[in-house]
């Protein structure tokens, strides 16, 4: 499956594991190389960038492949130490890095001093071509129906990446809605050169979090999340839990952020991936869990995406053959 995304970052197939906080570790991003997509470890699940070079060095041992490190640019209560991260990225010979929330140009000529390709996440068209004027190499482009930061304007996969594509040169990742063959082929179909998927992921073998969560996975359908955090300008869409349930009703009264702090806090999600207790804090999922029937292998997951994939691109042949143009 050849693309300029796949020929860009040296993988075989053009799926990548989006950046997931607190799960976006070591076993997860080494298992997604290795099965010939691209895994990113995400710098801000560690308190330190020492614990990050550690991180970085246990997938190194598990994969020669290509691994990236994502870099989390939102405003967050916690400074993030992003230039010691880059520092130590840098170090350990990582050469791809993902970039999320607000623009990376204060980081671009560091980074590309040191030969590292850099993919930035956006919610919009707009913000697609601010990645490309600053030199980003690939730009990243979040529908609607995604978990985590979807962005303000509720805009799904199917008219944002082809207005996308029609807006930049460089290479567009579809991410959003996405957990099988069939997405991954829709996406290339309306332009996109690969796929970057969370939610699905999460459901693997791999993925560090409890068998409760995943197990509420497979038995949750498309519409188990919600969008929250609207009203402070950080929509998140989120598993509809017991917490988010709180928000939304702190939302709906004019809450601000002081209130809804306490709620949303990231700290509490561990409780619900190590614990395994859903309803103990937010946590992001997006529409395409609907879509989750089982907790495969990353190799599984990603070998079924690839074969189901095929099985489309055939179909759709039988069925171009009878087109009179």
């Amino acid at each position: 499956m050849r693309t300029r995304i796949t020929d860009l970052l040296k993988i075989e197939y053009p799926i990548i594991c989006g950046g997931l906080f607190r799960v976006g570790r070591a076993p997860l991003a080494a298992a997604v190389s290795e099965a010939g997509g691209l895994g990113i470890i995400t710098s801000a699940t560690f308190e330190t960038a020492e614990e990050l070079r550690q991180e970085i060095r246990i997938a190194k041992k598990a994969t020669s492949k290509p691994i990236a490190v994502n870099i989390n640019l939102f405003p967050s209560v916690r400074k993030m130490p992003n230039e010691a991260y880059i520092d130590v990225l840098i170090e350990e010979g990582i050469r791809i890095v993902e970039t999320s929330g607000r623009s990376p140009e204060p980081y671009m000529k560091v980074l590309k001093d040191n030969g590292v390709t850099v993919i930035h996440k956006v919610a919009g068209v707009k913000y697609a071509k601010t990645a490309e004027r600053v030199g980003c190499d690939a730009v990243t482009v979040i529908g609607f129906e995604a978990g985590g930061h979807p962005g303000m304007e509720d805009v799904g996969n199917v008219v944002l990446v082809p207005q996308t594509i029609d807006a930049v040169k460089i290479p567009v990742l579809a991410g959003g809605g996405i957990a099988d063959g069939r997405g991954l082929i829709a996406m290339l179909a309306l332009g996109a050169e690969g796929i970057v998927m969370g939610t699905r992921f999460l459901a693997t073998q791999e993925a560090q979090v409890h068998d409760n969560v995943k197990q509420w996975m497979v038995q949750a359908s498309e519409l188990d999340t919600t969008l929250i955090q609207k009203t402070i300008g950080s929509t998140s869409r989120v598993a509809r839990n017991e917490v988010a349930l709180q928000v939304m009703e702190a939302e709906s009264r004019g809450a601000e952020l002081d209130e809804l702090l306490p709620l949303i806090s990231g700290r509490r999600v561990m409780k619900v991936y190590e614990d395994g207790n859903i309803d103990a804090g937010i946590f992001s999922c997006g529409q395409s869990v609907g879509r989750i029937k089982d907790v495969p292998t990353v190799k599984e997951l990603i070998t079924e995406m690839v074969s189901e994939a095929k099985r489309t691109v055939n179909k759709l042949e039988r069925i171009t053959t009878t087109i009179n143009v």
